[in-house]
């Protein structure tokens, strides 16, 4: 990993803080380190630019989830991860529908940390790149930025959603796309009802990519959906 990375680290616990600080520090990472939400929100304005933010939820002066919204209005693409004690599904809702990267539980797994730090740095350089990206689905070609899907003299452009759920196939091309992560992500809600609506797109995608007989997208039961190419 770039030791060039730079990671402002909300927490106020001091011993905590210092323990994740120095572990991060030892495997290549810049760390600001601050003790309370009001102080997480100058050190982002004033000693950035930062390459991901890892934020306690329960903080004085100023919670993470406040934080992060101002974060968000300020650079909407930041890639957050929130740590909390909390286990509550609803808060977990919450930091996604922020537009968390992740969200860990405590106490937690320095190591795990570590790895889910740089799975979401890998994961926000390649999205940086969406707009030059180009998808093979097959005979299809699928440019996510302007939603465009062509084969041969064929376009279609999709709609939002559709777009969105396509890249996410895509990105787990012949492995199993996570429901719950589909929903959260895209609909920013997991439940009985968004499930449906995304069952309907997946209809939709499949009516799409139809006039290549060697693309199908698997309903793995339980699990998520397959995009699959032959």
């Amino acid at each position: 990993m770039n030791s060039n990375y730079k990671i402002l680290l909300a927490e106020d616990d001091t011993n905590f803080g210092a323990v994740l600080r120095s572990y991060l520090e030892m495997n290549d990472f810049e760390v600001i380190l601050s003790k309370d939400g009001g102080q997480a929100k100058r050190d982002f304005v004033n000693k950035g630019p930062f390459d991901l933010c890892i934020l306690d939820v329960n903080m004085p002066y100023k919670d993470g989830f406040t934080l992060a919204g101002e974060i968000k209005k300020i650079d909407k693409q930041m890639p957050l991860i929130f740590l909390t004690a909390r286990t509550l599904r609803e808060d977990q809702i919450i930091g996604y529908q922020l537009g968390a990267d992740d969200y860990i539980t405590k106490p937690v797994d320095s190591e795990l940390l570590l790895h889910k730090a740089r799975a979401v740095i890998r994961r926000t350089a390649r999205d940086a790149d969406t707009r030059a990206r180009v998808y093979q689905i097959g005979t299809y070609q699928f440019t996510p930025h302007n939603r465009l899907l062509k084969l041969r003299d064929f376009e279609k452009r999709l709609s939002p959603k559709e777009s969105e759920l396509l890249t996410l196939l895509c990105d787990y091309q012949n492995k199993i796309t996570p429901r719950d992560e589909a929903l959260l992500k895209i609909w920013k809600e997991d439940s009985y009802f968004t499930a449906r609506s995304m069952d309907v797109y997946i209809t939709k995608l499949r009516k799409h990519l139809a006039a290549d007989k060697s693309i199908e997208i698997l309903n793995v039961h339980g699990s998520g959906y397959m995009l699959n190419v032959l």
